[in-house]
């Protein structure tokens, strides 16, 4: 004898509901696994967009697309009010320090009086720094937050997207072999 016909859609629909669940259980179980500074970027191998800032205040020199082109540099998205940008100030202010690599800085939605005392306590390790107060830049360039690093090879095209602070670890593991290649390519033969 068979079970009636409504025991059997009732069970049928229960079972929506937890397999809904469980469905929700396994996306949010895989995005657990994954590296929250590897965010993707549509820019990865694309040249850097188009823009002209104005120096920070207290600096002279501003910062443009044209000023990526030409040797392999980094970009660094910073602001005086982001913590992780504290910590990862002493990696640039050595790389300046030893020119291993051009270091540009694009200040994010900071008023000016504070970038220019957060540069001026601190250090100023970038070559040039434009002064994004309104955020236009930073979001042609995907900035998701601050800090985030980007290697420009000397063509112009972005190679690499870092989001958060960089350390050492990140720097000689990651950055410096990119940087090192991109150099070597762009050498004349």
């Amino acid at each position: 004898m068979s079970a009636p016909l409504g025991v059997t859609r009732r069970s049928v629909l229960a079972f929506i509901p937890l397999a809904a669940v469980g469905g929700l259980v396994a996306v949010f179980a895989a995005g657990l696994g994954r590296d929250p500074s590897v965010i993707p970027s549509a820019l990865i191998g694309r040249a850097v967009p188009d823009f002209a800032l104005p120096p920070v205040q207290g600096r002279s020199l501003g910062l443009s697309s044209v000023d990526l082109r030409g040797e392999v540099s980094l970009v660094n998205v910073f602001a005086s009010w982001c913590i992780p940008c504290r910590e990862e100030h002493p990696v640039f202010m050595r790389l300046a320090r030893e020119k291993v690599i051009p270091v540009y800085g694009i200040n994010y939605k900071d008023a000016p009086d504070d970038a220019a005392k957060w540069l001026d306590e601190r250090g100023d390790p970038y070559t040039r720094t434009g002064a994004d107060r309104d955020g236009r830049v930073a979001i042609e360039w995907g900035v998701y937050g601050v800090p985030e690093t980007f290697v420009v090879g000397a063509d112009g095209v972005i190679a690499h997207k870092h989001v958060g602070a960089i350390t050492e670890q990140i720097l000689s593991d990651t950055f410096l072999p990119l940087i090192t290649r991109l150099q070597a390519e762009a050498r004349p033969s």
